[in-house]
């Protein structure tokens, strides 16, 4: 069983950054790939970024087209934790962010690929 606790989210105005972390439970994290996925207000949940892991030097990140260039995802595998590093943030980037871990480490973007999911923390953005 794998838990996950986010934490990080809060009130931005926009073209400001945030910081969300995702500290992870469970020996095997190194193994699994992670994302992050957010769900803005009355919208369904979408996929954010996604980071795997190859070796300790080598990962794969993927991304969605909204975010290329604003956001950043990284790991610290030694602290059980992923991050997502948001730059330039806009209105419409207000959420609530996910973090979700795969054990499988099949480094989708889609929703059901992900066995274990955070409670969410909301980020709001501010015109």
């Amino acid at each position: 069983q794998v838990q996950l606790v986010e934490s990080g989210g809060g009130l931005v105005q926009a073209g400001g950054s945030l910081r969300l972390s995702c500290a992870a439970s469970g020996r095997s994290f190194s193994r699994y790939s992670m994302a992050w996925f957010r769900q803005p207000p009355g919208k369904e949940r979408e996929f954010v970024a996604a980071i795997s892991w190859i070796s300790s030097s080598t990962y794969y990140t993927d991304y969605t087209d909204s975010v290329k260039g604003r956001f950043t995802i990284s790991r610290d595998n030694a602290k059980n934790t992923v991050y997502l590093q948001m730059n330039s943030l806009k209105p419409e980037d207000t959420a609530v962010y996910y973090c979700a871990a795969d054990a499988l480490a099949r480094f989708s973007t889609t929703i059901r690929t992900y066995d274990y999911w955070g409670q969410g923390t909301q980020v709001t953005v501010s015109s």
